[in-house]
């Protein structure tokens, strides 16, 4: 009789190692010249058994996806617990350190906003549908939730930052606002001169945004 244990520690084994090759591969590539079985082959597996976890390839696009996004929200969650997130600190200073969360993007994770922008590119492209995407809004759902739940649900009690727009509107606009920055820096979409620093013209976007938002 087979040990369910280590057949399901196989299996997870197995699907990180796609999913971490995938990603590399797509972040250094883009996503339409990389195919199944490139990367299975990089992954050190038969192309057969990556098909026996994603039969086709949108799909596994959206789990890399998924599972990366999953990871920098967590690092978000993470860095508010260390940095001291509590209720003694006002909704301004947690919204501060959601927005610092992306210029982190920028300094460490280029590699993650290079991806981000061919996923983006990849979905429209391929028209991918909307069963296939279900996966990737549940996981900006459930950062939606947490800001609603932290940022926006202290600001409602401390008054600190304004909460006269929904809190969807809020997450949704600064989320895409500070993505869009940092990644077109980070894959070059922005003309630079001599002098150019990047991390201050994000900090000035960070900045800006912060005080709209502060009463």
């Amino acid at each position: 009789m087979r040990n369910k244990e280590k057949d399901a520690k196989l299996q997870e084994i197995r699907r990180a190692a796609f999913l971490e090759t995938g990603f590399k591969l797509f972040s250094e590539k883009t996503i339409e010249t990389v195919t199944l079985p490139q990367i299975a082959k990089a992954s050190g597996y038969g192309t057969a058994t990556l098909y026996r976890y994603y039969a086709k390839k949108p799909g596994f696009v959206v789990a890399v996806a998924v599972r990366k996004w999953d990871e920098f929200a967590k690092e978000i969650w993470y860095s508010w617990e260390i940095k001291g997130f509590d209720q003694e600190k006002s909704a301004a200073v947690h919204f501060k350190l959601y927005l610092d969360f992306f210029l982190e993007l920028y300094r460490n994770h280029r590699d993650f906003l290079r991806f981000n922008q061919f996923f983006n590119v990849y979905v429209r492209s391929e028209k991918i549908d909307m069963e296939t995407l279900a996966p990737y809004q549940e996981m900006i759902g459930r950062m939606k939730d947490h800001f609603r739940n932290t940022v926006y649900r202290k600001a409602q009690q401390d008054h600190t930052i304004r909460t006269d727009e929904p809190a969807e509107k809020m997450f949704s606009k600064t989320l895409h606002l500070m993505l869009a920055a940092v990644t077109r820096y980070a894959v070059g979409l922005v003309y630079t001169e001599s002098g150019f620093d990047a991390i201050e013209e994000l900090e000035f976007l960070k900045e800006t945004i912060l005080a709209s938002y502060q009463v």
